[in-house]
């Protein structure tokens, strides 16, 4: 294939707090194009401070999909993700020649480059069984069973998802081998050029913006907002940093002060991980998030 005359996505990825959204933004204008989201809980309509999605300024500034196109009732995969984008992808590109992909869904952007392997049918019984050792042991029982029976895939996993991590047990207990043997290990074929930038910051900044963040999603409502999700916590969507520690300070086992600072730690826990999942990925070209010629940076990538 001739690169040249392939379209481009431009995947812009980092830690969360890291300055994603504005560089996107101003790099989608420059190329008159539009932005596509790769932040899985950006999806859902009802979750907006506690997932720091653009503000309704930043959305009209270029057009964004996959941004509240979703209800937290609904379950939805990065194999769906995969499909959807992709779909999109190709009605996107045919009126524009770049198109900027962004987020810090590790899972998800590697849905839109790389692509899965087709997972094998599950029992449901097995689904069941799981659900029911999280309610009776909690969390740090299945990720220790999920370290064992796949550590690889238990460094990439976010394992503070429940969903997640009974996923992945799930495909391991139904066919005996483990999640990540599933993953592909060959890139699919794109119709695309693919080109990735990384936005990085000093560790202690990144945690000072992280911590700053929560603060300002405080002011802004998120106590309130969570109080409203309440009769809904039992949904996958809302087993998330954010969400559960504010669950857990209604149900009275915290005080707010106790409830934001775990929200504060439980984010640069999160920022952490996906650090290291972002790390790995050798095709990412590495720029400083605080460079006042970031977005020039970027577009001189392409």
């Amino acid at each position: 294939m001739n690169h040249e005359l392939l379209p481009t996505l431009l995947v812009i990825a980092g830690p969360t707090a890291v300055g994603k959204t504005a560089a996107a933004i101003e790099v989608a204008k420059h190329f008159h194009t539009v932005v596509v989201s790769a932040d899985s809980r950006q999806f859902y309509r009802e979750m907006s401070i506690g997932t720091a999605k653009p503000s309704d300024e930043e959305l009209s500034a270029v057009q964004h999909y996959f941004i509240n196109s979703l209800s937290i009732n609904e379950t939805y995969t990065a194999g769906d993700y995969e499909k959807q984008c992709l779909d999109l992808l190709h009605d996107l590109f045919k009126s524009n020649n770049v198109v900027v992909l962004t987020g810090g869904s590790g899972l998800f952007i590697k849905a839109i480059c790389e692509g899965f392997d087709a997972f094998p049918d599950t029992d449901a019984a097995v689904r069941e069984s799981l659900n029911k050792e999280l309610d009776t042991y909690g969390i740090t029982y299945l990720q220790e069973k999920l370290k064992t029976a796949d550590p690889e895939y238990y460094q990439q996993v976010d394992v503070n998802n429940p969903q997640r991590v009974i996923r992945a047990l799930e495909v391991f207990e139904s066919s005996g081998k483990p999640y990540s043997s599933y993953r592909k290990s060959n890139l699919s074929k794109r119709p695309f050029r693919i080109i990735k930038a990384g936005l990085r910051m000093p560790r202690p900044e990144l945690y000072n913006r992280i911590n700053r963040r929560v603060d300002l999603m405080a002011a802004q409502g998120l106590v309130d907002e969570v109080r409203s999700l309440l009769p809904y916590r039992h949904l996958n969507a809302l087993n998330t940093v954010g969400y559960s520690e504010l669950f857990d300070y209604f149900d009275g086992k915290t005080g707010m002060d106790t409830a934001l600072d775990l929200i504060r730690q439980n984010t640069r826990r999160f920022a952490k991980r996906q650090i290291t999942w972002f790390g790995k990925d050798k095709t990412i070209t590495w720029l400083d998030a605080c460079d006042k010629d970031l977005a020039d940076k970027i577009i001189a990538l392409v």
